[in-house]
């Protein structure tokens, strides 16, 4: 159970975290590769006017506890819309009669932060019951959590309804996998009518964040001579770090130089044959086009900041198949309603 926030500081908190971006309620109509999803900005102004607050101090907190919860809350937004759209599935556990998400090779002893999500909707639902979709919740932490790593901020438009089904097969295969090729990411990614561009920019994610070592084999063994993209220094830095422990608890930076912090510093790595994961340097070496978007971003890094937000929101919008039938506002994000009696 969550700790609850006074209401004053939560409002100042609430006016310091909110842009220049208009908050008078706008509303969005998305037509995406599944549905048409309808979305507003200032949704809960009325409704419950303390919960973007909420769910900043609790990031904050987790945030300064643990910098790495911030990469790991960012990248449970994104297991979330890429399964079935923005509908908080990644979130329910299993039962004896049902299977979620969780136990998908790409989210199995891999995702966390579970617990931070349990408590912001705990203090959410004290302060305004069943208002705030856990959906939206995970929206609104994956922007904190860039913001208090250093990176831009934006407005997050709002209204999704969390999903009473979840879908273990599409995490296994609508998840891009480590050692994806360019064209692997474009494919998963224009399924869900994000663009190439978009990949680009939100592969930058990894600017922040860990990964296991046997996410990488392929780069510690050098692809069998197939990798020559990848510096050399570099590499005897991962087979050292590799090798003295369980490569399946050992982690690496994604961005070596300034793991922490969310900037450009990701790409930069890239054309120094530093990228991580084999889905991370083919972006500067499996592709002009992708390469071209690389440069540019460590040109410009108000470019990548400015990009990243309008991909964020674009993948933000990402509709259930079901146009959303069915949807609800769950009490707990762990359950759906009728097992919550």
């Amino acid at each position: 159970m969550g700790m609850y926030f006074p209401l004053l500081w939560l409002m100042i908190m609430k006016v310091w975290v909110v842009t220049s971006t208009p908050t008078t309620l706008n509303e969005t109509c998305f037509d995406g590769a599944t549905a048409t999803f309808m979305l507003s900005f200032g949704l809960y102004q009325d409704s419950c006017p303390e919960a973007e607050a909420i769910v900043f101090a609790w990031v904050e907190r987790v945030v300064s506890e643990d910098p790495r919860m911030a990469a790991s809350l960012l990248r449970l937004h994104f297991h979330d819309c890429f399964v079935n759209g923005c509908d908080a599935s990644v979130l329910l556990d299993d039962t004896p009669n049902f299977v979620g998400e969780k136990t998908a090779g790409p989210n199995l002893n891999s995702l966390r932060g579970f617990e931070v999500i349990d408590s912001i909707k705990a203090d959410i639902e004290f302060v305004c019951p069943g208002t705030v979709s856990c959906a939206d919740i995970l929206a609104i932490a994956a922007r904190d959590s860039v913001l208090l790593s250093g990176g831009p901020t934006w407005e997050v438009e709002m209204g999704r309804k969390d999903g009473i089904s979840a879908s273990k097969t599409a995490a296994n295969n609508n998840i891009p996998g480590p050692n994806s090729d360019v064209p692997t990411l474009v494919s998963k990614f224009q399924n869900l009518g994000l663009t190439l561009q978009d990949m680009v920019t939100l592969s930058g994610a990894h600017t922040v964040g860990k990964a296991r070592c046997f996410t990488f084999n392929s780069r510690l063994n050098g692809g069998n001579g197939n990798t020559p993209d990848i510096n050399v220094e570099f590499l005897q830095s991962l087979q050292q770090l590799c090798s003295v422990s369980d490569v399946n608890a050992t982690l690496a930076d994604l961005d070596a130089t300034t793991p922490a912090n969310f900037d450009n510093q990701y790409y930069l790595n890239l054309l120094a044959g530093k990228g991580l994961l084999t889905s991370d340097q083919v972006l500067a070496t499996g592709d002009d086009q992708t390469r071209g978007i690389v440069e540019s971003y460590i040109d410009d890094p108000t470019l990548f900041f400015e990009s990243f937000k309008r991909s964020m929101m674009k993948m933000g919008r990402l509709a259930p198949g079901d146009d959303g039938e069915g949807g609800e506002i769950r009490r707990n994000c762990r359950v759906v309603n009728q097992l919550n009696l």
